[in-house]
């Protein structure tokens, strides 16, 4: 049973992808680009943020709202991540692991809308 946003397996997924992308982001050759490591450590985060926040208001209208919100960030992640590997920032592996993770997310968070739909 779901209790607390916690317990989501989709925030649970953007938790972890926000601890790979910040580790990305410390490496050396990404960390002096501060307009870029903030814009994509924003995008990460909202994802995460804004499941739990949704989760917290009690009223799937709104978490529906907060989820969708949640995916664009994830768009917003997957654009930022073809900059990373655009400019080498990032190599191809890593590339191809932050976006299969983006895109599980935002089919997770596609999911989770339509099941919410569902009870409006």
């Amino acid at each position: 049973m779901i209790k607390q946003f916690e317990d989501l397996e989709v925030w649970k997924l953007s938790r972890e992808l926000v601890k790979r992308v910040y580790l990305l982001t410390a490496k050396d050759n990404i960390s002096k680009d501060y307009r870029f490591c903030n814009q994509i450590q924003s995008a990460i985060v909202s994802i995460m943020n804004n499941i739990a926040e949704g989760f917290e208001r009690r009223s799937n209208k709104e978490f529906i709202q907060f989820l969708f919100i949640a995916k664009g960030s994830c768009g917003e992640l997957r654009s930022l991540n073809y900059v990373a590997l655009d400019i080498n920032y990032i190599s191809q592996d890593e590339f191809n692991e932050i976006n299969e993770s983006a895109l599980l997310i935002s089919k997770s968070l596609s999911g989770f809308i339509k099941y919410l739909k569902k009870s409006v």
